[in-house]
């Protein structure tokens, strides 16, 4: 059997990686989903859903993100989650909550100052699993940055319906084989790293295009 080297995982590798996990399957092929290398993190990324007005300093969610929380669970419902993070707010948490609920899991929660996201980033480099990550719109490109994926375009305000998906390899692997996805200026993680943007639920108004949805 010839196994497959970090660089047969391409951006739609990944893809096709995610798309077998989220989307539904047939009974007898749940046990094929999470088909990334058991050495391996799988980290979904998001930013909180639609905030209310009621505290300009820490709102819960409004209606309208109330539903995409519920909706981000419905998504990872075929994801076998390890681990699920947030910031320690209401809108964060709250988007977490049902997602974590789901899998039998307690909200983990993670400082999202520079200094919080590069340890979350080791953390999440050296877990194998996957994971969700529930942060902000400035904070999680940063993060998706820091674990050496395709940050994209920022996150508009308006905009809340993005979804990352990266994979992380450890450092250790086959010898001759390449590290995928790479950005340039010294900010690879260690080992391999792919990433891909998805959308999920209700388009946002001014979201940009680009990512696939569900």
């Amino acid at each position: 059997m010839k196994l497959m080297s970090r660089r047969s995982w391409s951006r739609a590798a990944v893809h096709a990686v995610a798309l077998a996990i989220l989307l539904p399957a047939p009974a007898p092929m749940a046990a094929q989903r999470g088909a990334a290398p058991a050495e391996a993190s799988l980290i979904y990324l998001v930013r909180h859903a639609e905030r209310a007005q009621d505290d300009p300093r820490d709102p819960r969610l409004a209606p309208a993100g109330e539903a995409r929380a519920e909706e981000l669970a419905r998504v990872l419902a075929g994801a076998p989650l390890t681990g699920v993070f947030s910031t320690d707010l209401r809108r964060t948490r709250a988007t977490a909550r049902p997602v974590a609920a789901a899998h039998g899991l307690e909200v983990e929660v993670y400082d999202s100052r520079p200094a919080g996201l590069a340890a979350l980033a080791a953390e999440l480099r050296a877990r194998p699993g996957h994971h969700l990550v529930v942060g902000h719109s400035n904070t999680t490109p940063e993060l998706v940055g820091l674990l050496g994926g395709d940050p994209g375009p920022p996150i508009p305000e308006s905009e809340y319906d993005r979804l990352y998906v990266v994979l992380v390899w450890p450092a250790a692997g086959p010898v001759g084989t390449e590290t995928p996805g790479s950005p340039p200026g010294g900010n690879a993680a260690p080992g391999g790293v792919t990433s891909t943007l998805l959308r999920y639920g209700a388009r946002s108004g001014a979201a940009p295009a680009g990512g696939d949805a569900w």
